[in-house]
């Protein structure tokens, strides 16, 4: 039996007009690309001043000062304006800020208006992924994500870039896939350096996004403690199986997590500092106190409270996650850092993969036992 080979060619239509929420980093990168693709956009900021620094001199000061921005690229404080008569919007706001913002945005939004979140995280004591908190407070609307291996600097450099667009699909867009608002999101974003694939599987998106900022503060914590790549290595494969078992355990698919949202974003979180996550563990890992990492500043660092909400779920809906309960068990309980590190290598010993079900006493646990009763 032979497969069929894909449909080459389909007609899709872009969105024309896009608002943009959110002036930070990653929604000036992915307004400029949107400008850059020829769409008509608008990005809503809440620092007037901000908004007239890109309007004028096309450079947003607070946030990529140094990055020249599409003189097409238009901005406003003015929320209503950023919304008016748009045909799509990407929320991009910390995920902390996203169910306040989406409520704030509920007034201008038309039933069935495609809106793609860019923020990563899973709600605090709600267990929510970022999508199903959007879809609360503006039911009737079409709601995905965008997600990927996406540092912003570099996205709104033109360096060449590559994303996920996901939406759940329809029966309509089971039939017509390239009407659909992920197909058309991603014809809307695509430029020569900015390239998006097209997802049906929301939920493994969000969870891809979601998980990778606790493993990259994982990653940061043992190089901050003076280990190398081995370490490193070891934590982002074992991470990405937990990744895939709480995506398989919330409907999703495993093989998405294989992909730039998933393998893709956690490989470049936990390699680089530019990353906030990999940043915090690193200096955590140095013995930096937390009030004290980042210079004393206040960072947002999604992983942070990712840590807990990511656990928490987990917990749930049954799932195994150690390096994110170890993560969690510093973050939050204060352990050593070492000692709950040591605690993880030593666990029982596992099949790879899991449909192997086997589970030895580890050595190394039993000769801590030995020694703790004789002393």
């Amino acid at each position: 039996m032979t497969t069929p080979p894909p449909r080459i060619g389909l007609q899709s239509r872009p969105y024309h007009r896009i608002a943009v929420i959110g002036g930070g980093a990653w929604g000036t990168a992915l307004a400029a690309i949107a400008a850059s693709a020829k769409r008509d956009v608008c990005l809503y900021t809440r620092q007037p001043e901000v908004a007239k620094a890109i309007n004028e001199d096309h450079r947003n000061p607070a946030y990529l000062p140094d990055v020249p921005l599409p003189a097409e690229l238009r901005a406003t404080s003015d929320l209503a304006q950023a919304l008016r008569d748009v045909d799509a919007v990407m929320l991009v706001v910390p995920s902390r800020a996203l169910r306040s913002v989406a409520a704030q945005i509920a007034p201008f939004i038309p039933m069935g208006l495609p809106i793609a979140v860019c923020s990563k995280g899973i709600e605090p004591d709600t267990g929510l992924l970022m999508s199903q908190l959007v879809a609360q407070e503006l039911p009737g609307t079409r709601i995905g994500a965008i997600s990927g291996p996406t540092f912003a600097r570099e996205t709104a450099l033109g360096h060449p870039t590559a994303a996920t667009v996901a939406y759940t699909f329809s029966h309509q867009d089971r039939l017509a896939p390239h009407e659909s608002p992920a197909a058309r999101f991603a014809l809307s974003l695509s430029t020569a350096s900015f390239r998006a694939y097209i997802s049906d599987d929301l939920v493994g998106v969000e969870i891809g996004g979601a998980v990778k900022n606790v493993i990259a503060i994982a990653c940061g914590m043992m190089t901050g403690a003076g280990f190398a790549e081995n370490t490193r290595a070891a934590l982002i494969t074992r991470g990405m199986d937990e990744m895939k078992s709480l995506a398989s355990a919330l409907g999703g698919q495993r093989e998405t997590v294989t992909g730039l949202s998933g393998a893709g974003d956690l490989m470049l979180t936990c390699s680089s500092t530019t990353s906030r996550n990999m940043s915090l563990g690193v200096q955590l890992g140095q013995g930096i106190a937390r009030a004290d990492c980042f210079g004393g500043r206040s960072v947002v660092v999604e992983g942070d409270a990712n840590a807990t909400s990511v656990v928490d779920l987990a917990r749930r809906v049954g799932v195994s996650m150690p390096i994110c309960e170890t993560v969690h068990s510093i973050l939050t309980d204060k352990a050593d850092l070492r000692e709950a590190f040591q605690a993880l290598w030593t666990r029982p010993i596992e099949g790879e993969p899991r449909a192997l079900d086997i589970s030895l006493a580890n050595p190394v646990q039993i000769s801590a036992a030995i020694n703790t009763d004789i002393s």
